[in-house]
This record gives C-alpha cells, sequence and structure tokens, in this order.
C-alpha cells in the first residue's frame, strides 16, 4: 500500500489537478490486485486557499464585510473553474457544483458569526481553514471517478482523532489508528482510492483541530503510519530535497538519499518540501518515504530511509526563507530580562505565531525575533499587549531606535512603528525585511566540517550578518541576513561549497 500526499501547488488549477488524477491512475494501476496493496490519497487545499479563509477570518473579526464576502466570492469562482473544466461531461457535475456552493455558504454563514461576535477563537479559526481541503477532496475524487476509477473522499475529521489544542493538534495514534483500519483500509483492499483530507482532524467530541500550516504531509505519515503502508509519497514541485532552491540555483542537485534524521534536521530548518513532523510517524514502524515532484513524475526524487546506501553521494544543503521581519522588544536601560523574553516568546507561541529563528546577547537589552511577514501586525500586537499598557505609551517615537542594539528599520526612513512606554523602560518595533540562510550537512562531507566554510564564504562576499544561530554539532548553521542579499548570497554559497553539478 502507498500514500500519496498531494500539496497546494500541485492541485492549484484544473490543469493542475487533472495532472494529479493522471498521476494517481497511473500509480493506482502498479498496485491494485497486488496482495496487500491499494492506493490512498491525501490532498492539502488548492494552493493560496487556506491563506484566503484565514484572511477572511480576521477580517470579519475587524468587522470588513466586503473583504470576507470578496474572499468567500473568490473561492466559489476558483472551485466552480474546476468543476467546470473537468467535470462538465460528467453526470457528477451538478452534484459537486451543489456541493462546493453549500460549503461556502456554510463558510459565509460562520464569517458572519465571527463578525457578530467581533473576534476569532482559535477553535472558531481550526473550522475556517479546513474548508480547503473539503473541497479539493471531493473535487479529486470526483476526477478519478471520471478517469474510471473508483474514489471516495474522506474527511480526515472523521479519522484523525487528535488533543484540543487548536491550530496546533496532536494526534492521538491509537484512537487514529483504529479508525483507519476499520475504515480506509478496507476501502483500500477492495480497490477504492480513499482521497482524505490533510492538514485537519477532530478530538474524541468531533470538534474539528487543524495540524498546524503545512500539517498535510504530517497527515499524510500519520495514515501512512496507522496503516502500515509500505511508502508514503510527498508529490510537491520540485525533484525531491535539493542542494538549493533551484529558484534561485538552477543548477541545484538532487540529494538522492537520506536517512529519517538528516532529513529531519532539514525539515526542522525550514526545508518546503517537507513539513518537520512528517519524519516521527514513519521512522516508528519502518515506512519509506519519498519526495516527488508532480511537474516531473519520472524523476526518482529523494527517497528518505532508515539506512541510506553507504555509496550515496553526501552533499550538503542550503535552504533559504524570505518574507520575513526583524522585530524588536525591548528596553533602553538593563531592565530587560530573561524572563520577559520567555514571555514574549510564550505569548507568541500561543498566538499561533511562528518564530523561526530570535536572538538576544547578554550586551543587547532587547530580543530580535524573525516572523513571516503576513504575522508582524499579529506579532506587535501580541507584544503590545504583553509588554505595553494602552495607557502609558506615545506611538510613533523614532528616538527610540537611537538605543544600543536598535537599528532603523529601513535607511531614511522612521520605523514603521514603536511603542515607548512613559517611563522610558519598553519599546517595540519592526527593524527590516529580512531572510534567513540554513546550511546544513551531513557527518563525513569533509574533514573541517560546514560551518567555517559557510561563515568564510559569506565573509568574503561581504555578506550583512544580522543574527546567527548554531548547532552543538559542527554541521548546521543559520543566519538571518537583508531579503535583498538572500539571492546573491545563496548563489555564492552554493558555488563556494562546491555544490554545482559535477
Amino acid at each position: 500500500m502507498i500514500v500519496h500526499k498531494f500539496g497546494g501547488t500541485s492541485i492549484g488549477s484544473a490543469d493542475r489537478m487533472a495532472n494529479v488524477a493522471d498521476i494517481v491512475v497511473e500509480q493506482h494501476s502498479r498496485t491494485d490486485g497486488t496482495p496487500q496493496g491499494g492506493t490512498v490519497v491525501v490532498v492539502s487545499a488548492m494552493s493560496t486557499v487556506t491563506n484566503q479563509l484565514i484572511a477572511g477570518a480576521w477580517a470579519a473579526a475587524e468587522g470588513d464585510d466586503a473583504a470576507y464576502r470578496r474572499t468567500k466570492a473568490g473561492l466559489l469562482e476558483k472551485h466552480l473553474g474546476v468543476v467546470e473544466a473537468l467535470l462538465a461531461d460528467s453526470p457528477e457535475r451538478v452534484d459537486v457544483a451543489g456541493l462546493v456552493e453549500d460549503r461556502l455558504h456554510e463558510l459565509d454563514r460562520l464569517y458572519r458569526s465571527i463578525a457578530v461576535l467581533g473576534e476569532v477563537t482559535p477553535r472558531g479559526l481550526d473550522t475556517v481553514a479546513s474548508f480547503g481541503e473539503q473541497l479539493s477532496s471531493n473535487l479529486l475524487a470526483a476526477v478519478l471517478r471520471g478517469r474510471g476509477v473508483r474514489a471516495e473522499a474522506i474527511s480526515a475529521s472523521e479519522l484523525l482523532v487528535t488533543d484540543d489544542q487548536f491550530g496546533q493538534a496532536t494526534p492521538l495514534m491509537d484512537k487514529t489508528r483504529e479508525r483507519l483500519q476499520q475504515r480506509v483500509k478496507p476501502l483500500a483492499e477492495r480497490g477504492v482510492i480513499p482521497v482524505i483530507t490533510g492538514y485537519i482532524g477532530a478530538t474524541e467530541q468531533g470538534v474539528t483541530t487543524t495540524l498546524g500550516r503545512g500539517g498535510s504531509d504530517f497527515s499524510a505519515a500519520i495514515i501512512g503510519a496507522g496503516l502500515d503502508a509500505d511508502e508514503v509519497w510527498i508529490w510537491s514541485d520540485v525533484d525531491g530535497i535539493l542542494t538549493a532552491d533551484p529558484n534561485i540555483v538552477p543548477e541545484a542537485r538532487t540529494l538522492s538519499e537520506l536517512s529519517y534524521s538528516e532529513a529531519a534536521d532539514l525539515a526542522y530548518y525550514g526545508a518546503d518540501v517537507l513539513h518537520p513532523k512528517t519524519i516521527r510517524p514513519v521512522t516508528e514502524r519502518g515506512i519509506t518515504l519519498r519526495i516527488v515532484n508532480s511537474y516531473n513524475r519520472t524523476h526518482p526524487g529523494t527517497l528518505i530511509v532508515e539506512t541510506p546506501s553507504p555509496d550515496r553521494e553526501l552533499l550538503p544543503a542550503i535552504i533559504s526563507t524570505t518574507g520575513l521581519s526583524l522585530i524588536a522588544v525591548g528596553s533602553h536601560d538593563d531592565s530587560w530580562t530573561l524572563e520577559m523574553s520567555a514571555r514574549a516568546l510564550q505569548r507568541l507561541d500561543e498566538a499561533g505565531i511562528y518564530v523561526p529563528m530570535f536572538s538576544q546577547s547578554f550586551s543587547e537589552h532587547n530580543l530580535n525575533l524573525v516572523v513571516r511577514n503576513r504575522d508582524q501586525e499579529r506579532c506587535l500586537s501580541v507584544l503590545r499587549r504583553e509588554f505595553i499598557r494602552p495607557d502609558r505609551f506615545s506611538q510613533g517615537v523614532p528616538a527610540a531606535w537611537g538605543s544600543p542594539g536598535m537599528r532603523a528599520p529601513f535607511p531614511g526612513k522612521a520605523p514603521t512603528e514603536t511603542y515607548q512606554v512613559s517611563d522610558g523602560t519598553c519599546s517595540l518595533g519592526v527593524k527590516e525585511e529580512v531572510a534567513t540562510i540554513s546550511v546544513v550537512g551531513v557527518p563525513g562531507w569533509n574533514e573541517t566540517g560546514i560551518v567555517s566554510h559557510a561563515f568564510a564564504a559569506l565573509g568574503s562576499h561581504c555578506t550583512r550578518v544580522i543574527a546567527v544561530a548554531q548547532a552543538a554539532t559542527e554541521y548546521s548553521v543559520s543566519f538571518c541576513i537583508p531579503e535583498e542579499q538572500v539571492v546573491d548570497a545563496v548563489r555564492f554559497l552554493h558555488s563556494e561549497l562546491g555544490l554545482g553539478r559535477g
């Protein structure tokens, strides 16, 4: 049995969804009828849909009726466009179009409820975010049936039992396994393709939860482990895990084979094609994981196993992430404490704001936080509520950035947002737009390790390094640099480390 997971870019349009259907039919023909065979499919929402759903929820909470109605209308147009393109001649066309309209009408009612309340609860946000996968799974199942194979859309809320940590739910594996064995395995063994929603689950009481952003990979691993699958295939838009982003470095090479631990390291450093939590479920069951390209289905991709071949080529990887902001919160004197830093990080975690990197040296009186641009305003809001009383701050005080360690966000411009408590003990603002570059090596790549090579390369390239985070081993290091320097820095690093094609 093989579990195939398709991400949002793989099913992002009618053409892409048709391509995925072709892949599934082709792969299913290889396993159907074999002992313990079968095909299981896990799908994300169509590309950009989850972001739109969440943006609509926040717009509703802020009372922006026009914005959330535009969201609903845009989603309706996007999904009905797939129906018309791929199911126009299908007897299911009317039923599937009706399902799309019904689900989005339900979404509209939910948005209106949020608008009345004036806030988005974590539980409500999970319910909103789950709509994308529910729509895509039903669309793909109908398209597969149109290809002449039996397929059934199943919501993972019926299968994945989780705790009630909305936004970052943890699966209860024993209960989940029981449901998968009862509900999904018999279908697969009969040659029916279950098309399961990624990213979502439900509590034992049936309340919808989500596994965190990018959680569809995690869903596929959980489902694979619960079904005792032979392999889990993650279909993306690149040829596996590469030595660098191919959009930056066209000559980037595919890492043909990795161990579970090596793949986990790459995922935690931000490799886009693999969610960090994906590795554990397959590791515990000894299941092979493959990262393959839905745009280039003949490429072998990256194989992830417990014990890689001793003959494989050992190569480090460069992982770059853009679309980030550097935010600083701190004081002008020594009143900022480690306890305050801990509070800041805890509040951001509770708000579901991802912080891929942070720093605070003993000489600094502020905490530097790297967050995604889309989380910038929410991050500022959370920190403001925690540290700055509304009746005790003034807004837009450029002088606050003259203190040690506080740098103006953009040359020649005042900070986008700063706050200063009346007694002068706290300030908050955006420093600049940044990117992160992580260089992740493997033991045996060379005698001196990767870290010294990476520092030397960026130094000779005159890259401005804003912050550094290094693992206890000498195999990995992360740099925070200005966003405008990331392309040149990645290309230079790739060349200096000798990672170009031989």
